[in-house]
């Protein structure tokens, strides 16, 4: 609530609420609480707080007679006051839930070991319409499988844009301007801002990063694959052209310019190493050899495979921060 608090004070107070665990069980509460909030999602959440309590077995006595304890949870250690312990006996969640009047998503892993399926079946019943469930199949508790957390990420994505509010009307020059901020968590990661779209920039783990998004990198072979394939869709439009659907692979690496035979007048006068992407294009039809010369053709001329191979000009100014004299 103290984070509502401060969102509605100085950003806006939040249409969304989103919790994992017993985080299920304080969205579920808050929720009812915010009134901005349109929809919560709980993802492996007890039905009743008071079942958590019983994971701490004998602790609860230390928490009583020393104010708080740290104890063990799916493996991970946290510090648990006598508060905490009094706030969640005093919780009432199934009243909490029956009269939400909020659109709920509700999401389990059938064999969850912790927090059993049965708790998300009584909170879906409890709860009135709008509702959804979605099975976590085979996941466990904490979703340590990366996969496993992805999915979970992408279907509320997916089902709470129907209860979002819509964004703003932008201006031309709005949609093209590029944000990239760094987030805090880790060392590398960026939020990245395209107009509407919302995305994560990182570096892999085995260079200090959290491998949370794609690498700068990543994203210009993406951008080169990604024009390749709607270049050559706007060819095949025009030629009446059966390719069925695209498909294109980039590599990239830095290799010394005497061991890029295939690089053309991209190594002419040059030493040391050159970035050397290759493109690796899948049709599902059938294509003549007269045709498969035709589109390499055309993937040379995608307009980014163009910037790269002449290069840009790149601008550089510094805004905002205080100047030292």
């Amino acid at each position: 609530m103290r984070a509502a608090d401060y969102l509605r004070e100085h950003f806006a107070a939040p249409t969304l609420l989103i919790g994992h665990s017993l985080g299920g069980a304080a969205a579920l509460v808050a929720a009812s609480r915010v009134p901005e909030a349109r929809a919560a999602v709980t993802i492996s959440a007890p039905s009743d707080v008071a079942h958590v309590l019983r994971h701490f077995h004998a602790d609860l006595e230390e928490i009583e007679r020393h104010g708080k304890a740290d104890v063990t949870l799916a493996g991970r250690a946290f510090t648990i006051t006598k508060q905490f312990v009094d706030d969640a006996r005093g919780q009432a969640l199934q009243d909490r839930i029956a009269g939400l009047r909020k659109a709920l998503l509700v999401m389990h892993a059938p064999t969850d070991q912790i927090v059993g399926i049965e708790h998300a079946t009584a909170i879906f019943g409890a709860a009135k319409h709008p509702k959804s469930f979605v099975s976590l199949d085979g996941a466990d508790h904490l979703l340590l499988n990366r996969r496993d957390a992805a999915y979970v990420a992408e279907v509320i994505a997916a089902w709470a844009s129907r209860y979002l509010p819509a964004e703003e009307e932008r201006s031309d020059a709005a949609s093209d301007d590029i944000s990239v901020s760094e987030t805090g968590a880790g060392k590398f990661q960026n939020a990245v801002t395209v107009g509407s779209h919302h995305l994560l920039a990182d570096e892999p783990i085995s260079v200090g990063g959290l491998d949370s998004g794609p690498s700068p990198y990543d994203y210009l072979a993406i951008a080169l694959g990604s024009c390749t394939s709607m270049t050559l869709r706007v060819y095949a439009e025009h030629k009446h052209l059966s390719l069925g659907r695209l498909t294109v692979r980039v590599n990239h690496g830095k290799v010394p310019v005497e061991h890029c035979a295939d690089c053309g007048k991209a190594v002419e006068g040059r030493t040391g190493k050159i970035d050397r992407f290759e493109r690796l294009i899948s049709v599902e039809g059938s294509i003549d050899a007269a045709v498969r010369e035709k589109l390499v053709e055309i993937a040379n001329k995608c307009p980014v495979h163009r910037t790269l191979e002449a290069g840009a000009a790149v601008v550089t100014k510094i805004v905002g921060g205080a100047s030292i004299e």
